[in-house]
């Protein structure tokens, strides 16, 4: 809640609308709070499509959004794809990512728990080890296979490791970006000697988790840095959810003497003629004529 809330209030959003599921047939006291205090301007016991839809079409008692941002299952995610352009969106979301680079200054059992950590997500959540390190990467492969008889999340983390879990091994750092890179992960775990050369060298990324003390599950609740973040390779192009999400470029222009707009409207008739457009031309014409006392180039 306050990753989105906060988000947008501290953007200056006039009023912010937010939804949650029910939980036990009335609004969940701990949600319900946090966007309270994130600064909800309306609260409603609202979750899934139902919500999409409300929020961005409106109803009897929902104003009708401008932008909707936040994460769901892929119900929701599909829902703010047909809506997209009716309102603006964060980003288009899939299924949790997660990829740990890592070398043998670390173990496979941290490797192995920060994998599953995230493959619990859903069982089409990718998890990729990307390693120099041989070694690292059976033991981690081991290490998976054993706390998946401990883990009970382990029937979705199974499934998520079985179909879309990979393990890839490359010689050095300067291989490991390329990958990385290519990859576009919505998480990525650097657990390196050296982490600050993935933060140099990659730029390909929802977010970067520094060094073994850190993992994605601080980001995904108490870190606080925003975690709704791209996926399915959306890092190529965009970043997550910032204040800058919510804030507008506008532009304005005013041409301040008659000699200025009279020798743009030269430039610009000669090139609406070669484009064709005639009446954008006439447009330039007459300020020439009006404010520069000639007839039209």
């Amino acid at each position: 809640a306050h990753m989105r809330v906060v988000t947008a209030r501290v953007a200056g959003v006039k009023k912010i609308i937010a939804c949650a599921p029910p939980f036990q047939g009335g609004p969940h006291p701990a949600i319900v709070a946090a966007m309270h205090m994130g600064g909800a301007d309306e609260i409603y016991v609202l979750g899934g499509i139902q919500a999409v839809g409300a929020m961005a079409l409106g109803t009897e008692t929902i104003g009708r959004v401008d932008m909707l941002v936040g994460p769901g299952n892929a119900f929701v995610a599909e829902a703010k794809r047909q809506l997209y352009g009716r309102i603006g969106i964060d980003l288009f979301a899939g299924p949790t990512e997660t990829l740990v680079i890592a070398d043998d200054s670390v173990d496979g059992e941290i490797c192995a728990t920060d994998l599953l950590g995230q493959a619990e997500h859903g069982p089409t959540s990718p998890a990729v080890l990307l390693t120099n390190s041989p070694k690292l990467a059976r033991d981690t492969m081991a290490e998976i296979e054993r706390q998946l008889k401990i883990l009970p999340t382990a029937e979705i983390a199974a499934k998520a490791w079985a179909d879309y879990g990979e393990v890839i091994v490359c010689d050095s750092y300067e291989e490991m970006v390329v990958e990385a890179d290519r990859i576009a992960s919505e998480h990525v775990q650097v657990m390196t000697r050296d982490p600050d050369y993935f933060l140099g060298n990659m730029r390909n990324y929802g977010a970067l988790f520094l060094g073994p003390r850190t993992n994605v599950a601080y980001g995904d609740k108490v870190i606080g840095t925003n975690h709704t973040l791209p996926t399915k390779k959306a890092a190529r192009y965009t970043g997550g959810l910032w204040v800058g999400k919510f804030i507008k470029t506008c532009t304005y222009q005013r041409v301040l003497t008659d000699e200025a707009s009279a020798m743009i409207g030269e430039y610009c008739s000669r090139l609406c003629a070669l484009e064709g457009f005639y009446g954008h031309a006439e447009q330039a014409n007459i300020r020439v004529r009006r404010y520069g006392g000639r007839n039209e180039a």
